[in-house]
């Protein structure tokens, strides 16, 4: 089963390629694929997926009671965008100009592979088309040596315009990207790109016992691929929804992040087509769960003193439940109690996480996403090490606690008396 995954962390280089291998996974498992162009039909039991922007899905499937359990994760990691007329001549090479994407450890990058990937915009007889591409070269950002900054190994501050650019090729001529991005005579002329520098490196276990995973993009395929593991092979009671939005990393509020209406729209059309009212919907929602599954910090063995003394997350401890004071996570007592209710009657380990109160802590894709749809909801993940970093690394027996859970939930059926009451099937 972790072969299974390593091999999707190794071929979704972006959430092209992500949103592209969940649904071959979806598809090969019966689920329809709908349109949000076309009217839907939807039967007792079905199973059912779309797709925005070629990074972003939905799925679900159709249950016996009219609530919704809905696992939410993201599908872009950080990385490096390339601009437009990416390449530049300097000291008789051709570098690639590229921005940061998100908020990566950018010393990671350096002097490791790297993949240009991504979707490339044609038009032919006036038909506008995208497709998903994978540049077979390996490019690197390289370093600088020692004995031109020997102040390095204190730390250095990167100038992403200067320091992460990676090199392409001996000489001066450009023009490289589009030549191998063209085929004219069956896509038609290369109008533009959305292409990533992304990290090359194949996923690998490691350890005596092969206990520990490392690979690049663990936050947050590893969600991705649990939740549609879960949404496959969970026995559905109320309506199991997965939402693999993109763009979290940049904020999220794009037509495809979890701050779009992409999963209200979703959830919307699911009530209208089943011919229900408006008010059957709102008396849904208040029914409904949300899991905001992104992952979690584990304690650094290297650095234990930078996670909280009293509630350790540790590598190998099961499902994280993330909490913060100032909901950074959407996480409270109630919602956090239901959820831990799932796991220990499905038999999963689970752990809780707090930020130390002296470092700030990050947030993710729940709040945004309850700012849309809001139903009671809960922040997990797996736990790790080296968030955003370019190789990240965690414990297998984590991610299998991590699929078995969102099952489990996706299993469960909600109902809600006011606000003091929830029962859990």
């Amino acid at each position: 089963m972790i072969d299974k995954l390593l091999c999707k962390l190794d071929v979704s280089k972006t959430p092209y390629h992500a949103v592209r291998e969940a649904e071959t996974e979806l598809k090969s498992n019966g689920f329809i694929e709908l349109k949000e162009t076309e009217k839907w039909r939807l039967a007792k039991g079905g199973k059912y997926y779309v797709i925005r922007d070629g990074s972003a899905l939905v799925a679900f499937r159709i249950g016996e009671n009219y609530s919704f359990a809905i696992v939410a994760s993201h599908t872009d990691s950080p990385c490096f965008k390339l601009k437009l007329n990416a390449e530049n001549a300097s000291a008789g090479c051709v570098k690639l100009d590229v921005e940061k994407y998100g908020g990566g450890l950018l010393y990671t990058w350096l002097d490791a592979p790297l993949k240009i990937a991504g979707r490339i915009i044609s038009e032919k007889e006036g038909r506008i088309t995208s497709r998903i591409a994978e540049f077979e070269e390996n490019f690197v950002i390289p370093s600088v040596a020692i004995h031109f900054n020997r102040n390095a190994n204190d730390g250095i501050k990167f100038n992403p315009q200067v320091d992460m650019q990676a090199l392409a090729a001996l000489g001066s001529v450009a023009g490289d990207i589009v030549k191998r991005a063209e085929n004219e005579e069956k896509y038609g002329k290369t109008l533009d790109y959305d292409l990533f520098l992304t990290a090359a490196q194949k996923p690998f276990p490691f350890g005596f016992n092969n206990e520990f995973v490392c690979s690049p993009r663990v936050d947050n395929l590893t969600s991705v691929f649990a939740s549609v593991s879960g949404i496959i092979n969970c026995v559905p009671e109320c309506f199991p929804v997965i939402f693999l939005a993109d763009n979290e990393e940049v904020g999220s509020r794009t037509k495809q992040g979890a701050g779009s209406t992409f999963l209200k729209d979703v959830l919307y059309r699911i009530n209208s087509v089943l011919g229900k009212t408006d008010e059957d919907f709102r008396i849904s929602l208040g029914n409904s769960f949300l899991v905001s599954c992104d992952n979690a910090h584990a304690v650094h063995p290297n650095h234990p003193e930078l996670s909280d003394p009293d509630n350790k997350t540790l590598l190998g401890g099961g499902v994280v439940i993330k909490h913060h004071a100032n909901q950074n996570y959407t996480t409270d007592a109630f919602s956090s109690a239901a959820f831990k209710y799932v796991l220990d009657r499905a038999g999963v380990k689970r752990q809780d996480f707090f930020m130390r109160s002296d470092l700030p802590s990050g947030g993710t894709l729940g709040a945004i996403s309850s700012s849309q749809v809001s139903v009671r909801s809960v922040d997990i993940g797996m736990p790790q090490l080296a968030m955003h970093s370019y190789a990240e690394t965690f414990a297998a027996a984590d991610y299998l606690e991590t699929e078995k859970g969102l099952t489990a939930f996706l299993s469960s059926d909600f109902s809600a008396d006011g606000y003091d009451k929830i029962t859990v099937k």
